[in-house]
């Protein structure tokens, strides 16, 4: 049965070896065949490099306009870290640039070892990360065998544990962080930390706020209440959309709680109240001085 793609957003499964565009031209074409001659709006909401796999954002249509509210959300990623070798890309595709003796390690070195990265902290980028270095991606400078030295950004690792060990080879590491956080920096960090090394061999996001990974060959399609739901909303009224639409605030109250709570400790993200219209996702409302002042309309409603 043919699929009508609509507006919304969709939760899909980036396998290991495509690129995170990849996914989003088999979007494109597939609204292409289902909306012939008209042009949909689509982007991806977070990239995946191509050795990882897992949960992949896709925003359809208006959707795309929540793009900037998705940084925040808390992501969950599994890690497999290597031990003994640092690669350039911090990745198993990468060249080795350091080995060291891992023999030494116990999980009580590794427990003890990952304290320093939780919270808020300062991490450099990998040189093969998409960071823009003179308004190009660092990846094509390291690729031409060009010098890359990405200053340090401020990052937030939330929670992290060691599900399993096999020692002295390899470790499997669950963590929960915000976006633009470099799971490939964090394993080549340990291994500096840890005076052996390290690298990741598998990584795989298996969730952001919500939504889980659907898995391969499946896709989730969201729209309503899913959207953003660790904010605030507000019921909206024919009277209130046409005032928003003349540029205008309206009250604040009635607000309503979000729809999911953020892990405890979580920082609040700055996000939008998010203004409902006949059950659908109208309008990103920004609070300011006591009112809702209109945002952005997503027109036709998601």
């Amino acid at each position: 049965m043919e699929r009508r793609m609509t507006p919304g957003l969709y939760l899909t499964h980036k396998p290991v070896g495509a690129t995170s565009f990849a996914t989003v031209r088999a979007f494109q074409e597939e609204a292409q065949a289902t909306r012939p001659g008209r042009r949909t709006a689509l982007v991806h909401g977070g990239t995946l490099d191509p050795f990882a796999e897992g949960l992949l954002l896709m925003l359809v249509g208006p959707a795309t306009h929540l793009f900037e509210h998705l940084h925040a959300a808390p992501k969950v990623y599994e890690a497999r870290v290597e031990w003994g070798t640092e690669m350039d890309t911090g990745d198993l595709h990468g060249r080795p640039v350091h080995q060291g003796d891992a023999s030494a390690l116990t999980p009580e070195r590794l427990d003890e070892a990952l304290r320093p990265f939780l919270g808020w902290t300062d991490q450099v980028p990998p040189a093969t990360s998409a960071k823009k270095l003179g308004g190009e991606p660092a990846y094509r400078k390291a690729h031409r065998g060009e010098a890359v030295d990405l200053p340090p950004s401020r990052v937030y690792l939330h929670a992290a544990r060691w599900l399993s060990h096999d020692l002295p080879g390899a470790s499997v590491l669950e963590l929960t962080c915000r976006g633009g956080y470099y799971v490939r920096s964090l394993a080549r960090d340990l291994g500096r930390a840890l005076g052996c090394g390290a690298h990741l061999s598998e990584l795989k996001r298996t969730a952001i706020g919500p939504w889980k990974d659907p898995g391969p060959g499946h896709r989730i399609e969201l729209h309503g209440r899913d959207l953003l739901p660790w904010t605030h909303s507000r019921a909206l009224t024919d009277q209130d959309v046409g005032t928003l639409r003349q540029g205008q605030p309206i009250p604040v109250a009635p607000l309503q709680a979000p729809d999911w709570r953020l892990p405890p400790g979580y920082p609040e993200p700055p996000g939008p109240v998010r203004g409902f219209h006949q059950g659908k996702l109208t309008f990103l409302l920004t609070p300011r001085d006591g009112v809702l002042a209109p945002e952005t309309e997503l027109r036709g409603g998601v």
